[in-house]
């Protein structure tokens, strides 16, 4: 059986808020939304969309996508949140490949959709709560866990995206071992920063909370001052960012004087949060739970206990509590105990492929385990550390370099805020490493002055052969370094 959130909720907590638009001060409690929610599937059927129907979205969080998501959950539709920040041809492409019936568009974004090509329904997302009004659902519709309601694509480093399925039963299992590791309740609330085109937008802790009958608040865009207000003034249990975020919001005018005292802790993924800032935000109270997770399962996958962040900083801690793994090497052995082998998951979290690419489905499961792409070391405590991407590894002079390494140790150097590191072509070596990196204000680095650095800890194949300063290193939707437009310079 697959539980109707809002119908239960609106049951149980009718009159709590579950939701508020930062921006607009739009709020909405858990029986309005649910009775939107009605309204919605039953417009969306009348309209001929039914179950297992794709619905493309193109527009920033708010009200009315949770509503769509939350009539998903009703009547079977499935969502495929669009990245705003693509092409038209981009857009075009994920429309085509996920056979959407429907689009709906924010105003904000009409420029966008205008130069979109697609032969499909389409309507403005303000529009919906006007136009689903009064409309009543069919609510025999049976769900089965393994059905969709997500289709989430996933950008790669060359080719088209793959469109992730994201199944009922990953969203309810997913929800359950973030529950079981952060101490989840329906007294929780949380600021939702990231955008509605990542998983981590949606299922980190939006969907939880509301599963458990939390408090969510929408803000389209990060913003460090409104955050901080945001989290002191409504008093945010929760928050979720990535490490770019947590300086940004040290910086504000605000922080020094800032108590967070209904703050239990961040959340924080992406790359492993620099010892200073952990201690930062530890003189504040305020705890940095790190961990690792991907599209394609979970996401949460793995949880670093608050009291270890700094004992073992850059670990990304433990396995959830539903969630299996293994590390297996090169030559496809798996490893026990301490050591190094790509990561493979399995559980009832876990992806059953990806949408109309059964080529990329069949290299990423193999006997229901899913296949990460990442390096992972296991040290002998059982905790877990991220080495790299497989993909972002080059080979130069036969040895395996992981960029990640590197950046590590060149991030101690006093005059490094930024670096990342990339292997391109080598006449000698096959490949060598070419780093980018932005300085700290009032500072200098010559490469000859990064190179004797990093032979004092570095062996001489892992030494990048190239510097590169920039003003600052490009950044992806979610704040990583974006290492493709570092390939493309």
């Amino acid at each position: 059986m697959i539980a109707d959130w809002a119908d239960r909720w609106s049951l149980y907590l009718p009159d709590k808020v579950a939701l508020q638009e930062t921006d607009t001060g739009r709020k909405f409690t858990y029986e309005q939304l649910n009775r939107l929610a009605r309204q919605t599937a039953g417009y969306l059927q009348k309209s001929g969309i039914g179950k297992g129907d794709r619905i493309g979205v193109l527009s920033a969080f708010c009200a009315e996508y949770i509503v769509l998501f939350l009539a998903a959950q009703k009547a079977g539709f499935i969502l495929v949140p669009i990245n705003y920040r693509l092409t038209p041809p981009e857009v075009s492409y994920i429309i085509s490949n996920a056979g959407c019936s429907m689009v709906f568009c924010s105003a904000e974004l009409k420029s966008l959709w205008k130069d979109v090509q697609a032969d499909v329904k389409e309507s403005f997302i303000e529009e919906l709560f006007p136009l689903s009004e009064g409309y009543n659902p069919d609510l025999s519709v049976e769900i089965a866990e393994d059905d969709p309601i997500f289709i989430l694509y996933t950008s790669g480093t060359t080719g088209f995206p793959k469109g992730a399925i994201y199944t009922h039963k990953m969203l309810f299992w997913n929800s359950i071992n973030t529950a079981l590791r952060l101490k989840l309740h329906s007294d929780d609330s949380t600021l939702i920063v990231t955008p509605p085109f990542h998983t981590g937008g949606w299922n980190v802790l939006l969907t939880p909370l509301l599963h458990f009958g939390g408090t969510v608040y929408l803000m389209k865009k990060f913003d460090p001052e409104s955050s901080l207000k945001i989290l002191l003034q409504e008093g945010i249990t929760l928050f979720m960012l990535v490490p770019t975020m947590v300086r940004m919001l040290s910086e504000t005018d605000g922080f020094q004087s800032a108590e967070f005292s209904k703050l239990k802790y961040f959340i924080v993924g992406g790359e492993p949060l620099p010892v200073t800032l952990i201690q930062l935000w530890a003189e504040k109270g305020v705890p940095i739970r790190q961990g690792y997770g991907l599209t394609e399962c979970g996401p949460n996958v793995t949880s670093l206990p608050e009291e270890d962040a700094i004992r073992k900083r850059g670990s990304i801690g433990f396995l959830n509590f539903y969630v299996d793994h293994q590390l297996v090497d090169e030559q496809g052995q798996v490893i026990t105990g301490e050591g190094t082998g790509e990561l493979w998951l399995k559980g009832p979290i876990v992806t059953p492929g990806y949408w109309q690419n059964p080529e990329a489905t069949q290299n990423s499961l193999f006997n229901g385990w899913f296949k990460t792409g990442d390096v992972i070391y296991r040290d002998s405590e059982g905790y877990l550390y991220v080495v790299d991407r497989i993909k972002n590894m080059f080979i130069s002079g036969g040895e395996n370099v992981y960029p990640a390494e590197v950046e590590k140790y060149i991030q101690k150097h006093e005059a490094v805020s930024e670096v990342a590191v990339i292997g391109v072509p080598d006449e000698r070596w096959g490949e060598s490493g070419k780093a980018f990196i932005s300085l700290k204000p009032g500072h200098h680095l010559t490469y000859d002055e990064l190179r004797m650095f990093c032979q004092k800890g570095l062996a001489k194949y892992k030494i990048p052969k190239h510097l590169v300063l920039l003003d600052t290193l490009p950044k992806s939707d979610t704040g990583k370094i974006d290492r493709k437009k570092l390939r493309n310079m």
